[in-house]
């Protein structure tokens, strides 16, 4: 039992020393939030977690004085989004919480675009066993971009197996305009029964 407790010590040391707010020296806004909701951070701790955070880091541009933390505006996410974001850095997790579960899609874009690889893994895990008639076209475009192919791939069979109850929908009919050879690529497997190597 020591073990354990002191393993949740040594795991949770990043998450303590966020709650305390502990040496803070830059602040995360989102796009849609003024300057009085930006989340304070530690720069070696998203450094840890990201090459592209740790690049963007050490440009001058965000290098503080003792009396000044920067801010850091990443716009392409709301506030929850970020919340949930710097909770995933800050938290040692092999699942995403219920609140990174409800942005899964936009965490998996944000981990790809900073370089975050494990909450990429835990949201397209969570995206695939989350894909319904209601979002799988959503999904689906997701895959694209950025390209992930097991997750294009999991959309895509879905889209075969659910086709006629999927083509009558308007989110499939812009899909269809947008990205005609893939569509092209699913009518075909949809006759076939196959999708690359596997039978669907």
């Amino acid at each position: 039992m020591t073990t354990e407790n002191n393993l949740e010590i040594f795991l949770g040391g990043f998450a303590k020393v966020f709650n305390e707010q502990w040496q803070v020296d830059v602040r995360l806004k989102a796009g849609d939030s003024n300057e009085s909701a930006a989340i304070s951070a530690n720069k070696l701790v998203l450094a840890a977690r990201s090459e592209v955070f740790k690049k963007m880091l050490e440009s001058d541009k965000f290098k503080g004085t003792a009396d000044q933390i920067e801010t850091v505006t990443l716009s392409e996410l709301k506030q929850e989004e970020l919340e949930a974001l710097v909770g995933f850095i800050y938290n040692n997790r092999s699942v995403l919480s219920e609140k990174e579960k409800k942005h899964a899609q936009t965490l998996f874009v944000a981990a790809d675009k900073y370089d975050i690889p494990h909450l990429r893994d835990l949201c397209r895990k969570e995206l695939i066993s989350s894909l319904k008639l209601a979002n799988v076209i959503n999904i689906l475009e997701l895959s694209l971009i950025p390209f992930d192919e097991a997750l294009n791939d999991a959309a895509t069979m879905f889209v075969v197996r659910n086709l006629l109850a999927i083509c009558d929908t308007v989110e499939f009919r812009l899909f269809v305009g947008k990205n005609p050879d893939l569509t092209v690529d699913i009518m075909k497997s949809s006759k076939s029964r196959r999708w690359k190597n596997y039978y669907i």
